[in-house]
């Protein structure tokens, strides 16, 4: 009876880690998310982009923050990206460059 127990309290205690877990993570991800998809215009759904833009799903992280930082001080030139990344925080970087590259590449 006692191992039942024992047993039974530790399912508990796993299901109720796993679960706090996933709400103390969950508004992060869904902010990094709703940030990135006004990217989906030019980039695609999810960073995978179909035609003309750069793909992003799957790049490093450190490599997309520094190109959005590069774009930000105008030292990487650009068509439009210069002006888009004035709008971010290095916070909102390093959010959607954590998403994009959690992103998988399509096939094509």
């Amino acid at each position: 009876m006692k191992i039942k127990l024992h047993q039974t309290t530790t399912m508990i205690c796993a299901i109720l880690l796993s679960v706090t877990a996933g709400c103390a993570t969950r508004p992060v991800d869904t902010h990094a998310r709703n940030i990135s998809s006004s990217c989906a215009a030019c980039h695609g759904t999810n960073g995978n982009s179909v035609a003309g833009a750069p793909v992003l799903a799957g790049l490093d992280k450190a490599y997309l923050v520094a190109q959005m930082k590069a774009f930000k001080s105008g030292t990487r030139p650009a068509t439009v990206m210069n002006q888009h990344a004035k709008g971010y925080s290095d916070e909102e970087f390093e959010l959607f460059a954590s998403f994009f590259s959690a992103q998988k590449q399509e096939a094509k």
